[in-house]
């Protein structure tokens, strides 16, 4: 049975597809005209009739009241120019020295991938790899598939198999950890500031603005709409 009616400015919730029936299609604000389509609630897997939303509205379960959707337009022209900074800001933070410690007459340069090197040269030749894969291989492989699979999608195109690509973004992501390496080099200057005289360098502010700019492109990131356009597109 469906659920009553609701009527909310900025906040939808979504009736559920009744066993034998067709789609039932709320009454509410912040839908806008459009064909609906079915979904399933990742909460609780009440499977529902999605309508399209307005901007900023939201699409609740009636079971759960998980939120389903978010209505949002322009997500994935949103995402690209987030990511192509992102990769601006990588490659800046790659290219200049990432600070200068100076003491008793040394000066030492450290870059982000002089890490790895270091560890390389000692022996540990497995942290090294690890090192590098979690600063510098996964954030510029995350970016740059990422890039792939949505720039096509934003002018009306898809890229081959850029479902498959797209599927593996979340798994190259977990290896992505640019934010612990920046925390790691903050407590590094904390400690080796009563040894030496730290200059920090252009990498550094680079990797302190990539930060926020990386979690915008992720927060701004629609799966659902990515799975729309290449299930539009005959991709799936």
């Amino acid at each position: 049975m469906a659920t009553p009616p609701v009527d909310r400015t900025d906040d939808s919730t979504l009736a559920p597809l009744p066993a034998g029936d067709a789609p039932v299609r709320p009454v509410v604000r912040g839908v806008v005209a459009g064909p609906e389509h079915i979904v399933a609630c990742h909460d609780c897997d009440l499977i529902v009739s999605l309508p399209p939303l307005a901007d900023r509205a939201l699409a609740r379960c009636p079971r759960c009241q998980f939120v389903i959707h978010r209505g949002a337009h322009h997500t994935i022209e949103r995402t690209v120019a987030l990511t192509i900074a992102a990769l601006v800001l990588f490659t800046a933070a790659n290219a200049f020295p990432l600070l200068t410690m100076k003491a008793q007459g040394n000066e030492t340069v450290a870059t982000i991938v002089s890490g790895s090197r270091i560890l390389w040269d000692q022996g540990n030749r497995g942290l090294a790899g690890l090192v590098l894969l979690t600063t510098f291989v996964a954030p510029l492989l995350h970016s740059t598939l990422l890039l792939y699979v949505l720039v096509p999608l934003g002018f009306g195109k898809k890229a081959p198999a850029a479902a498959d690509v797209f599927r593996w973004i979340g798994h190259v992501r977990v290896w992505s950890m640019a934010e612990v390496f920046v925390l790691g080099v903050l407590v590094s200057l904390v400690k080796l500031a009563d040894m030496a005289d730290i200059v920090p360098g252009i990498a550094l502010w680079a990797l302190g603005l990539l930060i926020p700019v990386l979690t915008a492109s992720l927060a701004t990131l629609d799966p659902d709409e990515v799975w729309s356009r290449l299930d539009r597109s005959g991709e799936l």
